[in-house]
């Protein structure tokens, strides 16, 4: 009787330790997770980010509670544990591709290379970014359409970020024949540029002759414009 009465306190005794290192857990995962928000969300880090990474430290706190947990109750966790990081390793390599977007999203979020409404050009497409997603960028292109580029791409490619300076400058190629005044043809491209108040005067524009092709002389035009006119004045 002694002996069964001795066996019963240690299973309730391991039963209350279970349950204590569960709650530990439990509210130790809320704390955690509360105080990575809060530190993520003073840095203005990306919503989507932070929500990601107080989702994936809250099951890994009750995770490893849990295995704590059947541990106390005398449940043999080494084979579990074995178990667990074979599938983990398993569903990594069959995941490599999304994980591999996932780090550059993390990236890109944290480096803030681009954000939301810049004008970037990267893996052969120019778009407005729309939307940062963990996996992916939204673009929408100049025709209206949405472009999802995987981050992988925009962070194993060169990023041109349009956004980041204030203003840009406009290429133009203007064609002109032999037997036109070269002087009153820049005279003419620099009064019209003057005229235009989308224009900076500073940079001041430069306006001169690029070639002397077959049928023309070409004149380049480059003149600064902010970001907001470069494509009305562009087209």
């Amino acid at each position: 009787m002694t002996y069964q009465t001795g066996m019963l306190t240690m299973m309730l005794t391991s039963i209350v330790y279970a349950l204590v290192i569960l709650a530990v857990g439990y509210w130790g995962a809320k704390i955690a997770v509360g105080l990575i928000r809060g530190l993520m969300e003073r840095r203005e880090t990306d919503p989507a980010l932070v929500g990601f990474v107080a989702n994936l430290l809250n099951a890994a706190i009750i995770t490893f509670a849990f295995i704590a947990a059947l541990g106390q109750l005398g449940i043999e966790t080494t084979s579990l544990v074995a178990v667990v990081g074979a599938a983990g390793l398993a569903i990594g390599l069959a995941l490599k591709d999304s994980l591999g977007n996932f780090a550059a999203g993390v990236m890109i979020l944290i480096f803030r290379q681009i954000k939301s409404g810049d004008v970037i050009e990267a893996a052969g497409v120019i778009g407005v970014v729309e939307t940062l997603n963990i996996f992916s960028t939204q673009l929408k292109t100049g025709d209206n359409k949405t472009i999802f580029v995987p981050n992988g791409k925009l962070v194993g490619d060169n990023i041109i970020n349009y956004s980041t300076k204030g203003t840009r400058r406009i290429d133009l190629v203007y064609g002109v024949s032999y037997e036109a005044n070269l002087a009153q043809v820049k005279q003419v491209l620099t009064d019209i540029l003057a005229k235009d108040p989308r224009v900076l005067s500073e940079p001041e524009p430069f306006i001169g002759v690029l070639e002397l092709a077959y049928n023309s002389v070409n004149f380049a035009v480059r003149p600064w414009v902010e970001n907001a006119n470069y494509w009305p004045l562009l087209f």
